[in-house]
């Protein structure tokens, strides 16, 4: 499988290196390393992330795209849906099938249709629209419940 989704993911950036999409950036960390990617999402306008650059990385297993990558911000960022440790907490990225809390629908979670263009748009999407009722980080839910217009402080 690692060689189908080594070409799969080849296709994938040569893509968006053709044909970039705005609101994000994606390249390799390590040009010998397909499974490695480092991104840089541009905060979306009319955000409270307006005009900053975030860096994340994005950890593709093996047998992608039956499985989601793993997304790590590593520029600090305050949200809601983002652990203290950088970590995406996303419904796409989340492993397929049932979700054994019945949070979940099926739909919602990683389908192997999905490319690094459409995670991204999620995040970007994310980012603009906290999911509150499902935080990776707790502290960042209450503040954005309590102020959706806060300014930002980790």
């Amino acid at each position: 499988m690692s060689e189908q989704s080594s070409l799969l993911l080849r296709k994938q950036l040569a893509e968006l290196n053709r044909n970039p999409v705005e609101g994000f950036s994606a390249g390799l960390v390590d040009d010998n390393d397909i499974y490695q990617w480092e991104v840089v999402i541009i905060g979306p306008q009319d955000t409270l992330f307006e005009g900053g650059f975030f860096k994340a990385y994005l950890t593709f297993p093996y047998d992608y795209p039956l499985r989601p990558p793993k997304m790590k911000f590593t520029t600090e960022i305050w949200h809601p849906n983002v652990a203290k440790n950088g970590d995406v907490c996303i419904s796409i990225l989340h492993e397929p099938g049932e979700d054994r809390f019945g949070y979940e629908k099926p739909e919602e979670r990683w389908l192997p249709i999905h490319t690094v263009e459409t995670i991204m748009i999620s995040v970007i999407s994310m980012l603009a629209d906290p999911n509150g009722d499902s935080p990776a980080n707790v502290d960042a839910a209450r503040e954005w419940r309590e102020d959706p217009k806060a300014t930002i402080q980790p």
